[in-house]
């Protein structure tokens, strides 16, 4: 998730399996040239990547490996569904001839 319009961007990235996890985890976190990296290798390795300033900003400030909270729940959820969508209209693509 990039940041805009802020004084130097960041960029946090999130995991979640959902049989393993009861809620993301932030897995990686980082301001200008690292957040530069990170959307490069999301980018790279066909992560989908999702502007969201706001909650960025949040996410920016917990550690590595920290569950994302409570309060950030809703704004996490709409990503995943949105995640979700796109995996399952692309493996419709895929499976049609």
């Amino acid at each position: 998730m990039p940041t805009s319009e802020r004084s130097e961007p960041a960029a946090v990235a999130l995991k979640y399996e959902r049989l393993r996890e009861t809620a993301p985890k932030i897995t990686a976190s980082g301001r200008g040239p690292v957040a530069e990296q990170i959307l490069a290798l999301a980018f790279a390795n066909g992560v989908p990547v999702r502007e969201d300033p706001d909650l960025t900003e949040i996410l920016a400030e917990l550690d590595i490996d920290t569950v994302i909270p409570v309060t950030a729940f809703a704004a996490i959820a709409e990503i995943l569904a949105y995640l979700y969508r796109l995996n399952q209209s692309l493996l419709l693509e895929e499976e049609t001839p």
